[in-house]
């Protein structure tokens, strides 16, 4: 089943498609998932948001499989003319020649080496990737160049790229974070349906750090009211599966994403909607999304409070305290030529 529920209306587009009843029915099948060919000519996408810990990040796919529920980056299929809802998840862009342009761009003199985020919107081992193997050709070149990466997935797939992570680890240039939401396999199945299974994700955690490559979790998003008093069992779990760092995100809800998820409440956790809508309202500000650099990402106020003072005890407690890794660009290098020095 597909978590949006409904198609929901593109804010940009003017004319809207409606279904007729007849397809809404609960037991009717999802819409089969379309594989639409991306023709980006570039990659490599840089942002310098204030709140975002990475300037480039890469991206093989737009729009994920894995359906969540509360998925930030839904809004950004509207620019496409898809829907936020089950658009996002069903309409997939494949960016089939990412691992060449990539490598046109690495060996670009213009380029500077720097840490690459994968994906840093949509996640890089969604279940096509399985078959795609986009991700791990990128990781190839990435390798090749000894360029340093961060991976973020929620995906147990990531493990079958170790062999290729093990060597970026070995020049400082790699670490991955797992996305753990929930422990509950019930809640994760209805919540992010097409994601890895809590204790598979656990077990990617265990197996890159088996391989000494540098793993944290990522706790994300925090939901309130439903998912934040799992934050010390969360950590206490990712912490005996190996992983060295923390971080965590409370939910946020851009544009059509609110109502998305307001929907997915109604229909999975109506007893609990009221709470978590509100509790949601009272660190925004009053609404559902907050949208403002310094407070996206954070949010304020006594449950915003309340979530990162219960993070940071648990953090503790699970001795995950401290920073992430810092990777290098030392051992970058463009094949066929020599090393770069970090002075050139």
């Amino acid at each position: 089943m597909h978590a949006a529920l409904t198609l929901e209306r593109n804010r940009f587009e003017q004319i809207e498609y409606v279904a007729d009843p007849d397809e809404l029915e609960a037991d009717a099948p999802g819409p089969r998932t379309q594989f639409l060919r991306d023709s980006s000519r570039s990659v490599i996408s840089h942002n310098d948001s204030p709140d975002i810990p990475f300037e480039s990040s890469l991206n093989p796919y737009r729009g994920c499989e894995h359906g969540c529920a509360y998925c930030y980056a839904r809004p950004t299929h509207e620019y496409l003319g898809f829907s936020a809802g089950l658009d996002f998840e069903s309409k997939i862009l494949v960016k089939e020649d990412a691992p060449e342009l990539l490598r046109r761009e690495l060996s670009s003199p213009k380029w500077t080496p720097r840490e690459v985020t994968l994906s840093g919107v949509t996640d890089p081992y969604q279940p096509v990737e399985r078959r795609l193997r986009l991700t791990r050709r990128c990781i190839e070149v990435f390798a090749e160049f000894l360029n340093p990466i961060t991976i973020v997935t929620k995906n147990q797939l990531v493990t079958r790229d170790a062999d290729l992570l093990v060597v970026l680890a070995r020049a400082n240039a790699a670490a991955v974070y797992i996305s753990l939401t929930t422990l509950d396999i019930g809640l994760n199945r209805v919540l992010e349906p097409r994601s890895s299974l809590p204790a598979q994700r656990l077990a990617a955690i265990h197996q890159l750090a088996q391989a000494g490559i540098p793993v944290g979790v990522l706790v994300a998003p925090v939901i309130p009211g439903l998912t934040d008093e799992e934050i010390p069992a969360l950590l206490q779990a990712a912490a005996a599966a190996g992983a060295r760092y923390a971080g965590f995100t409370p939910l946020r809800l851009p544009h059509g994403v609110a109502q998305l998820f307001e929907n997915w409440l109604e229909a999975h956790m109506p007893d609990r909607k009221d709470k978590v809508l509100n509790r949601i309202r009272s660190m925004r500000g009053g609404v559902l999304n907050d949208s403002r650099f310094g407070h996206r990402m954070r949010g304020s106020g006594f449950f915003a409070e309340q979530i990162a003072a219960l993070f940071a005890v648990a953090q503790r407690k699970a001795g995950l305290e401290g920073p992430g890794p810092t990777l290098s660009t030392a051992a970058f290098k463009r094949p066929g030529g020599s090393q770069l020095s970090l002075f050139d």
